[in-house]
């Protein structure tokens, strides 16, 4: 039986009696999934994710992450799981002027890891996002593609379960942009569960995985297997 890593039960967002940002949301994402949220500008797929690692809290309903109910975890234990997450941004939240490296290394420090294993882990996870050969370039350096494979080895870093990747390409152009998707893919293919928002119709169509549409902040269609945005 496949592991439940997502659960969303009954969850809405509200913010008065006349305006909402999600409401009624239901869905299950299991270990090893590869889910494209969708939707049109404004329809609540940033929303959405920033539930999935608690920056914002719903107003009604429960989301489990791996089975915990992530609203009823004290704070000074959500760093703990938030290291089963890793999020990836459109636009790549980057320390400019610290290298490759500082970057990937900074994510370790804050998590409390020792200088041995950011030494050893760093290099690893570079090598995996094909950007070994520029350990030591500075941020203000790098192609726009670059810097979101950085923000991708960032969120590895830490060997997470899931990955959240909100808008990943939208700052990229057509070959980066496909460059990233496929690696998302690569790393999907490892057993890392991935859940990608996005407005691009053709980024999901040439991933085929599941599909969740949301328009106007609920779920519109759900599509399991080969799945293709309709909008």
């Amino acid at each position: 039986m496949n592991q439940i890593m997502i659960e969303f039960e009954n969850v809405s967002k509200i913010y008065n009696e006349n305006s909402f940002a999600l409401k009624d949301i239901n869905f299950q994402i299991v270990k090893g999934e590869f889910v494209s949220i969708v939707g049109q500008s404004g329809a609540g797929k940033s929303t959405l994710l920033k539930m999935v690692f608690a920056e914002e809290n719903p107003t009604e309903g429960n989301i489990l992450i791996k089975g915990r109910n992530i609203s009823k975890i004290k704070s000074n234990k959500m760093p703990v799981l938030r290291r089963h997450i890793g999020v990836v941004f459109q636009d790549f939240k980057l320390l400019y002027g610290k290298t490759v490296f500082e970057n990937v290394a900074f994510a370790m420090e804050v998590s409390g890891k020792t200088d041995k294993e950011i030494r050893e882990d760093v290099p690893q996870v570079l090598e995996i996002v094909g950007l070994a050969s520029k350990v030591d370039s500075y941020i203000d350096e790098l192609s726009g593609g670059e810097r979101q494979r950085v923000s991708i080895a960032r969120a590895l870093v830490h060997r997470p379960d899931i990955i959240i990747a909100d808008e990943p390409t939208g700052n990229l152009d057509l070959v980066n942009t496909w460059d990233i998707v496929q690696l998302l893919m690569k790393i999907n293919q490892y057993g890392t569960t991935i859940v990608l928002a996005t407005h691009n119709r053709e980024i999901v169509n040439l991933i085929n995985k599941r599909v969740i549409t949301i328009e106007k902040g609920r779920i519109s269609r759900d599509q399991h297997d080969n799945g293709k945005y309709l909008i």
